[in-house]
């Protein structure tokens, strides 16, 4: 549920080809520089949806064409042909982060190419950026930008209020903002190019959450809250007379101009004690329908009324569709039928349980229907069907008790819009995705409207950490809000979050090296447990018991074997296990808070990191020893990784602009650590594939390089570097996780703040086939293989084959062959290079797991077909030695 949206770069700071033409953002509307050195196809791993959705908009001229906003995760517009949304914003860069948090959102409706979109995520301290007015003539493609001499919060307190960004249907040159922080009203007469302060209006707003919260979130004044014109006070060209502004002010929450903004005046016989959160005017009957909430939302309230003002004579009427003794939340969501403007609805946005609640009324307010209401209690009607097989996961995995019922219509539903184009279709946003339907009207009928999740492309989950094993599924991500998901299919939705138990945010997550079925997550729950494990790959999971003293999920290591696992919670100090964490004991030598890794080859080996000092354990994790090493970022902002296939190599990147900040490498496990000239500063280190003929993995960063923010790759152990993204695909602070994939060359997966996993693909084929020596290698000494069917279907299986040293001598490279019995074929392999003749497969190493030591394995796994039967090779032979078969 999305209790809170703060985001983790505030924690880290702080301490298919996407549809539509690529969003470029630029301060001047010139283009900026590239430095992208190779094409590469940016995607989405599929979730849908994840996130808060505050605010969606219909244009009132053009039919199909509509906006949605995010808390964090930019804006998006609709793709009526693919049904899908269009990301707009992955243009804004690193140092412009904050303006990945949209707070309002206009539609020209004179002139449906322009929208604009009012940005930036905080309004205290965390975001260190001012807010900013961005234009666009061509529906969001481009954009053109305006700095602000205040901050916007797109994820402060009253972001479901709105909109607080207007453009006025007669005169378009025209447009209001509403700022918070006692910033007051504000005006652009040149569509939206310069903005000045309207300085006769008279009231900035005075509500705050928690005027006792000493960080500035929850205390911060929420200010003008939103914008309403009355069209018919208007003509083309001439700025419209009559506009209404909301305020956050319990006592004085609505002001009208009726000369076109010159003069303000508090609206005559208003209610009092509420805030407004929706203004929206139907100009065809002359009402402007409020609804009103105790609070400033989005999660809470537990009073509220809607009422209705008749412009003409000044008479005002409470319409709410209850008693107030009776609502235990605010009003909002409100929406007018612009068809049949006496049709009106709203939201009960703060109801959390059992449900939402949406009220419809047909008659200007006069009456009032329910989308469900009680039978006999806990018994309930509903005028609704829910269909989420597009999301499976939205029903949470839950099996609540009436009046609870799963998937929940919503929670946080402050944005519902009726498509002022078509009466039967409604969208309205949730705390985690879009949810609309094209039958509303069935509603008035008697019948059952149809609700389904209207969100594909809008991806707004909070990445805290990936891993992409060797075998098994491809990606495992770790989420905040919704837990976090295992991919097996990139484009597609999972059919579930994490679940047994769910956590409300992973915040790590780790497999065994050598045994990637062995998976460890840890994460935050209100109650209950905060670390779990699963056996098979991450498809199932099961609770292991906390430490005393553990608050918070942390980071978390598993042993290369799975054996064992460290772990850093928060609330308490680092923690080791062998087994399952039935029992854990706690580290010495390393501090509460640190950071832990694992040695990816020995599973004794563990890392930690804390405040500039580098820890390595060689017991499992009982006892760590601080390393000499020296010139390490002496902040917490700091993730490192072991690489897979050798002992003791380590890459650690991050840091602070006021201190030591890059990426630094380590082949003795620590004890010492050299700083890689040319990267001026790092975040993430991730591993992937080796190139061909490479004799390293390939490794990605988010790092600034000569220069210039990006996500970068080397192919040569960091010698150099190529930028993989451009200008146009940036995703706002990318600094949390990444990772290659261990299978597929070229391809990352990176971590964003608010548009989800996103990951790359290389146009470059030169590299696909992974590394590889010289002529075909020749080991010498015995040698035994175990050949396991992992996973199997009609027509198709998955297998791992583990390959032994059993003889005195390491191998310096090594090849297997074998015949299938039954015609199989491989499809994809991993970890190693393949060829295919009839039954004939001939498996070699790449580059980084050519050495195998005496006593020591190696292990590849594939998927294949097979007609007729499966069976397994009962033969394998490495060069011209046969193996002991096991």
């Amino acid at each position: 549920m999305r209790r809170t949206r703060i985001l983790t770069a505030v924690l880290a700071l702080a301490a298919g080809l996407i549809a539509g033409s690529p969003p470029v953002l630029a301060a001047d509307g010139a283009p900026r520089p590239t430095l992208a050195a190779e094409s590469y196809t940016w995607k989405n791993a599929r979730i849908d949806g994840g996130g808060f959705v505050p605010g969606i908009v219909f244009n009132r001229k053009e039919k199909n064409l509509a906006y949605a906003r995010t808390d964090i995760g930019g804006a998006y517009r609709w793709q009526q042909a693919s049904r899908t949304w269009t990301p707009l914003l992955d243009s804004v860069g690193w140092a412009d982060w904050g303006h990945t948090g949209v707070v309002s959102l206009a539609s020209d409706s004179v002139d449906p190419n322009k929208v604009y979109a009012a940005v930036g995520t905080y309004t205290n301290s965390w975001d260190p950026g001012n807010g900013a007015v961005l234009r666009s003539a061509d529906r969001g493609a481009s954009w053109q930008k305006t700095d602000l001499p205040f901050k916007l919060g797109g994820n402060m307190p009253g972001r479901g209020m709105g909109e607080r960004l207007a453009v006025d249907p007669n005169r378009n040159s025209v447009l209001y903002l509403g700022a918070p922080s006692g910033k007051g009203l504000w005006r652009s007469t040149d569509s939206g190019v310069t903005w000045s302060q309207v300085a006769n209006f008279p009231n900035v707003g005075n509500y705050q959450q928690d005027p006792t919260d000493t960080s500035g979130y929850a205390s911060d004044n929420q200010g003008i809250v939103w914008v309403t014109f009355d069209e018919s006070t208007g003509t083309s060209g001439t700025a419209t007379k009559t506009v209404y502004v909301g305020v956050a002010d319990k006592d004085n929450a609505v002001y009208r101009s009726t000369d076109a903004g010159a003069t303000w005046t508090r609206l005559a016989g208003q209610p009092t004690g509420y805030l407004a959160h929706k203004g929206v005017l139907d100009s065809v009957n002359g009402y402007l329908y409020l609804a009103y909430s105790d609070k400033g939302g989005p999660y809470d309230g537990g009073k509220g009324r809607l009422w209705r003002y008749a412009t003409a004579t000044g008479a005002w009427t409470d319409i709410s569709p209850v008693a107030e003794a009776d609502t235990y939340y605010g009003f909002s969501g409100l929406t007018v039928d612009r068809q049949k403007p006496g049709t009106v609805m709203a939201t009960a946005y703060s109801s959390w349980w059992p449900d939402t609640q949406i009220f419809r009324s047909t008659d200007s307010g006069g009456t009032w229907t329910k989308a469900w209401d009680y039978t006999s209690y806990p018994n309930r009607a509903n005028r609704f069907t829910m269909d989420v097989s597009s999301s499976p996961w939205l029903t949470w995995g839950a099996n609540p008790s009436p009046p609870e019922q799963t998937p929940k219509l919503g929670w946080m539903t402050e944005a519902l819009e009726i498509d002022p184009f078509d009466s039967a279709r409604m969208m309205y946003g949730t705390g985690a995705t879009i949810y609309g339907t094209e039958n509303l009207t069935a509603w008035d009928a008697g019948g059952q409207f149809t609700v389904r999740p209207m969100v594909q492309g809008l991806e707004e989950t909070a990445v805290n950490d990936l891993a992409s094993p060797p075998s098994g599924a491809p990606l495992l991500s770790a989420l905040g809000d919704i837990g976090g998901f295992r991919h097996t299919d990139l484009t597609k939705v999972p059919s579930m979050m994490y679940t047994s138990p769910n956590f409300t945010t992973t915040t790590s997550l780790d497999y065994a090296e050598s045994d990637p079925n062995t998976v460890v997550r840890v994460g935050d729950l209100d109650s209950g447990p905060h670390v779990a494990f699963s056996t098979d790959n991450g498809a199932n999971w099961f609770a292991g018991t906390d430490p005393s003293g553990v608050s918070g999920g942390g980071t978390v290591a598993a042993a290369a074997d799975g054996s064992r696992f460290v772990w850093s919670p928060a609330g308490t100090g680092v923690q080791y296990t062998t087994g399952f964490g039935s029992a854990w004991q706690a580290s010495s030598g390393i501090p509460s808070g640190a950071v832990v890794e694992s040695d990816r080859v020995d599973p004794k080996t563990f890392y930690g990191f804390k405040s500039g000092k580098f820890y390595v354990s060689s017991d499992g994790g009982a006892t760590f020893t601080g390393s000499a090493a020296t010139g390490l970022p002496a902040g917490d902002s700091v993730r490192f990784k072991a690489l897979p296939g050798t002992k003791g190599d380590v890459w650690l990147a991050g840091g602070a602009s006021d201190g030591a900040y890059g990426l630094w490498h380590s082949t003795d496990s620590g004890a010492t650590f050299t700083r890689l000239a040319g990267v001026e500063q790092a975040d993430t280190i991730g591993f992937g594939k080796a190139a061909t003929g490479a004799s390293y993995q390939t490794l990605y960063t988010s790092a600034k390089i000569a220069g210039v923010r990006g996500i970068f790759r080397s192919t040569d152990k960091g010698v150099s570097w190529t930028r993989v993204n451009d200008d146009a695909h940036q995703w706002g602070w990318t600094g949390a996780a990444i990772t290659g994939d261990p299978r597929v060359y070229g391809r990352v997966y990176v971590s964003t703040n608010g548009r989800g996993v996103v990951y790359g693909d290389t146009s470059d084929t030169g590299g696909g086939s992974g590394g590889g020596g010289g002529g075909d290698p020749t080991p010498s000494g015995a040698c035994a293989v175990t050949y396991t069917i992992t996973n199997q279907w009609s027509g198709g299986f998955q297998a791992d084959v583990k390959l032994t040293n059993t003889g005195t001598s390491a191998w310096s490279g090594w090849s297997l062959g074998w015949s299938f019995p039954g015609g199989q074929t491989v499809s994809q392999l991993w970890n190693a290079d393949h060829t295919q003749s009839g039954a004939a497969v001939t498996v070699k190493n790449v580059g980084w797991n050519g050495n195998v030591a005496a006593g020591s394995s190696v292990a590849f796994g594939f998927t294949g077909t097979w007609t007729g039967t499966n069976g397994k090779p009962t033969a394998f032979r490495l060069g011209d030695r046969s193996c002991t078969v096991g």
